[in-house]
């Protein structure tokens, strides 16, 4: 018969598929982590050879105080003394207990006997609720807020930090270190990349912050210590000194700016007169601090940093001038190139042993572990920080942390795990069976004791 396909049983065909699907790429995902746990070493080979052999031990003591019990049985029946009743009863309360505990042991790994007994074979057939269990418990009990802060606060991170930061070959360690992860950090950044960043961060700061006020504001304070006036004297030195080496070039400007129907002697005398006149005023500007020409300077200057700072026009002017200085190339390329002489500079720096860089954290570092070791209030904020950075991890992170727990074992192999469990924990728990056959027997004759007593 044809078999007719409803929407229903196609999408539950469809989500079959899917199931399937993503069960076998978690079964493809996991065979690594199966290899890693069910991969058999020398040492657990080792460790199932002593199982088998307390196994046997178990098994053998069973099978003597089997031999023992008929054995008594045969001797009480041939008319043998009361003493054959008590062997008889604490070797057959020994069998019981050996029995019983062979069992229990036996239904943590395997069904006993192979039979469909309830409640056996509980490591394989529970073993991923035993994983969603573990990983609960670990999370309950082990990254709680006050579990963490409590083990934290016992450890004193802060003063044995300090102590150890204290010791200068220790610093000199740290040192190092910081400065490998630095080179490193810095060789695997891409230098197009961070200066692109670094060029895109500082214009739209430029552009963003509007700088007339500031430069007014800073222009306003140099003017009113008279910080400008070294840089007045500096260019009014260097302009005497240039027209006295190039006296031909001004006169021969003036001359060349003269009407062409003047007689050349007038011209050249109007460039002489000029000429003289600006080494004139050049000297004596420079030689004289209180020269009309420097109070109009300072007016100038003190009037242009107030018109920077409340003049509309003026600041308009000024951010124009500002966005046109910012869209050179020669500037976008100068911006660019702060971070490769940065990188130059902080991985050389990080090289050198006797670096300033180094130097500097090395002595910082002591300073530090010297506080730290000796300062309870610095002590008491290092572990505060330590404390609050390890409970935000456990709180925001618990989740994927117990499932690590619960996915890895829900990623094991069932048969595998079992047997590789067994090879760890079963030699202690063979002793289980040889206790059992022995409190078995001794409660087996203290009961038989007590019932003679009694019955007498």
């Amino acid at each position: 018969m044809e078999r007719t396909q409803t929407p229903e049983t196609g999408q539950t065909g469809q989500r079959a598929a899917r199931e399937q699907d993503d069960t076998g790429q978690q079964a493809r995902s996991a065979p690594a982590t199966n290899r890693a746990m069910t991969t058999f070493s020398a040492a657990d080979e080792e460790k199932q050879r002593g199982v088998r052999r307390m196994k046997l031990t178990a098994a053998g003591l069973l099978l003597f105080v089997a031999l023992v019990y008929v054995l008594a049985k045969l001797a009480s029946h041939q008319g043998a003394g009361p003493w054959a009743g008590y062997v008889a009863a604490a070797a057959e309360a020994g069998m019981v207990g050996a029995l019983a505990d062979w069992f229990a042991v036996t239904a943590l790994f395997r069904r006993p006997l192979g039979l469909p007994i309830p409640h056996t074979a509980i490591i394989p057939t529970k073993k991923d609720q035993l994983g969603v269990s573990l990983g609960d418990f670990v999370g309950e009990n082990f990254l709680s807020e006050d579990v963490v802060r409590q083990r934290l606060r016992s450890v004193g991170i802060g003063s044995r930090l300090g102590a150890w930061l204290s010791v200068p070959d220790h610093a000199d360690r740290v040192t190092a270190e910081l400065s490998a992860a630095l080179r490193g950090a810095l060789t695997v950044l891409r230098d197009s990349d961070v200066q692109a960043v670094v060029g895109e961060a500082i214009t739209r700061r430029a552009h963003a912050q509007e700088i007339a006020p500031g430069v007014g504001k800073t222009l306003e304070k140099i003017v009113a210590d008279g910080g400008h006036k070294r840089a007045v004297d500096l260019v009014v030195s260097r302009a005497h000194d240039w027209l006295v080496l190039h006296s031909d070039s001004v006169m021969d400007a003036v001359q060349g700016g003269a009407p062409g129907w003047t007689p050349r002697f007038v011209d050249r005398k109007v460039g002489e007169r000029v000429y003289k006149e600006l080494l004139r005023f050049c000297a004596e500007m420079r030689d004289m601090p209180s020269h009309p020409a420097r109070a109009a300077l300072d007016r100038f200057l003190t009037d242009f940093a107030s018109d920077l700072q409340a003049d509309s026009d003026t600041r308009e002017r000024v951010e124009r001038l500002k966005t046109d200085i910012l869209g050179r190339d020669e500037v976008q390329e100068l911006i660019a190139s702060v971070w490769t002489a940065v990188r130059s500079m902080i991985v050389s720096a990080a090289e050198d042993e006797r670096s300033e860089l180094r130097l500097r954290v090395r002595a910082s570092l002591l300073s530090l572990g010297a506080r730290m070791a000796a300062d309870p209030k610095v002590q008491g904020k290092v572990d505060g920080w330590l404390e609050s950075a390890a409970v935000y991890v456990v709180t925001t992170y618990r989740k994927e942390i117990t499932s690590l727990i619960t996915d890895t074992v829900a990623s094991w192999d069932a048969e595998h795990t079992t047997k590789k469990i067994e090879a760890n924990i079963g030699r202690d728990l063979q002793f289980i069976r040889i206790n059992g056959t022995v409190v078995g027997s001794l409660a087996g004759l203290l009961i038989y004791t007590v019932s003679r007593a009694l019955g007498a």
